[in-house]
């Protein structure tokens, strides 16, 4: 085979938005304040829930695990995104890793929800620490899996010297479009993944909250009922604003979606998701508030 037909496995040129150079300087901004945010909120929602007892709970340790998941997630992109660092291959991985890793704990926190609402009595009994670490175990170990399995298939596809990636980081979809060839065994596997790691956590997210509403109904105390609001309100925004976007861009046929789209669907799955999540699950929680409120407190009286 020619040489220069043939195409090296680890060279990748990204676009980005190299179509709109005014606004190059501008996102690059708008991206490194979203990166901030997505670091000091979920890493205040991994400190406050372990330095403080009363939030020693299943939902913050789920909690806890989502924001760190989303701080590897956002780093992974992020930093590649704004320095242009060598790196295309591994990034594509760990990015399929951390994002198939968030479909499961989500579907992982639905369950804790529904145990703290219609099992409220065996909750403690039900969600022990040894189910939790087996279920966010779980969740990490299937996340792996996938990106192991849908990494090594992308790569081995023929690409006929296109190294250029129309994207602003190594995502599968555009790599996918990268390839001379149509492969119906690639798009098959990448349908089958999206169902387990799509369809079927968000079938099992809807089942809880369908039996959720159902406990929630019965619920006569308005204090109780706002509560129970809140806590499932905040999930349910998070599993609204994630999947959406991303069955939307793997469950259809690759060459349905143009490339202008999928950026900015990619770009608000994987920056701007992340950057929310803890604005939703602190503004909204007054279990947060009050430990934050109590932890400063306490340092402020111990420097005193």
């Amino acid at each position: 085979m020619d040489t220069n037909n043939r195409s090296s496995m680890t060279d990748f040129i990204l676009l980005g938005f190299s179509d709109w150079p005014q606004l190059e300087h501008i996102i690059s901004g708008v991206v490194f304040i979203f990166y901030i945010v997505t670091l000091v909120g979920n890493t205040t929602i991994i400190l406050v829930s372990n330095l403080d007892s009363q939030l020693h709970t299943p939902m913050y340790f789920f909690l806890s695990n989502l924001s760190f998941l989303d701080l590897c997630y956002a780093t992974s992109i992020i930093p590649q995104m704004l320095v242009n660092l060598w790196g295309c291959v591994l990034q594509f991985f760990f990015a399929l890793d951390l994002g198939a890793t968030e479909c499961l704990l989500l579907a992982v926190m639905a369950y804790d929800r529904y145990a703290a609402v219609c099992q409220p009595l065996y909750y403690t009994i039900i969600m022990h620490p040894q189910l939790c670490q087996k279920m966010v175990l779980t969740a990490w170990l299937g996340g792996l899996g996938s990106a192991f399995i849908l990494c090594s298939l992308t790569l081995k596809l023929p690409r006929c010297g296109h190294q250029e990636v129309d994207n602003f980081f190594c995502e599968m979809p555009a790599l996918l479009k990268m390839a001379c060839v149509y492969s119906k065994v690639m798009e098959a596997i990448v349908f089958a993944l999206g169902v387990i790691l799509l369809l079927v956590p968000l079938s099992l997210i809807l089942i809880s909250y369908a039996v959720i509403t159902q406990a929630v109904m019965r619920i006569k105390s308005v204090a109780k009922w706002r509560k129970v609001l809140n806590t499932c309100g905040s999930h349910l925004t998070v599993v609204t604003l994630f999947y959406g976007t991303i069955i939307y861009m793997y469950m259809k046929p690759q060459n349905s979606t143009s490339q202008d789209e999928g950026k900015f669907l990619t770009f608000f799955y994987t920056i701007v998701t992340p950057t929310l999540n803890p604005l939703i699950y602190t503004l909204r929680n007054k279990d947060v508030k009050s430990a934050v409120k109590r932890i400063l407190w306490v340092e402020k009286r111990g420097k005193i």
